[in-house]
């Protein structure tokens, strides 16, 4: 099995969700427990890499060990955690993907090219998910566009590279229509903490 990274920033990752502050934390911290399950029950080995304490204490309970956030964003937080990693595999994963099932960690550790990488491309063209060879494929380049960014970076490394089509993965929760439309499929972590996130609005 692979290594699974996991940057957590926080609630600041869900601001289009609208709600108080403190209902958009809870909603965080139950999407990070929800991906967290997922990845633990394929036997991975996981690293949450964060400046949160609540979020590092929960990643603990669940087996994660944790790396703290340099601060400078999603890549430079993945790179941290790669640092230290001993040589295999790697899958990287952002903590909104809430209805993510074990079954789709390892369908997509099985499209991946033996020594190349996939990815999982969100519905705006940004990167949810990343299964890597090495910490040594992996590049800071998210953001705006970032899964082709990431498809070039494995062909000038001549790597094979995939893009894998799971709705899971590639649905995130970044507003509040998009915790309408996924609600039915969240974890139940996510799915409990609903009643408490405010929901009247829609944009």
């Amino acid at each position: 099995m692979p290594t699974v990274v996991i940057p957590f920033a926080g609630e600041a990752g869900n601001s289009r969700v609208r709600g108080s502050e403190s209902a958009r934390r809870r909603l965080s911290l139950a999407m990070l427990g929800d991906v967290l399950a997922a990845a633990a029950a394929v036997g991975a080995a996981l690293v949450v890499v964060t400046p949160d304490a609540e979020a590092a204490a929960i990643a603990r309970a669940l087996g994660a060990e944790i790396v703290a956030d340099p601060g400078g964003g999603q890549g430079l937080a993945v790179a941290a955690a790669l640092a230290d990693l001993e040589p295999g595999p790697i899958l990287i994963l952002n903590a909104d993907v809430p209805c993510v099932v074990p079954d789709d960690l390892l369908a997509l550790l099985a499209a991946t090219p033996a020594g190349g990488i996939a990815l999982v491309e969100a519905l705006d063209g940004t990167t949810n998910a990343l299964s890597l060879p090495s910490a040594e494929a992996f590049a800071p380049l998210y953001g705006p566009g970032s899964a082709r960014r990431f498809l070039t970076r494995a062909s000038e490394l001549g790597l094979e590279a995939v893009v894998v089509a799971l709705p899971n993965l590639a649905e995130d929760i970044d507003t509040l229509d998009d915790l309408h439309r996924l609600q039915p499929r969240c974890g139940p972590r996510t799915q409990a903490c609903l009643v408490d996130v405010p929901v009247g609005a829609t944009r």
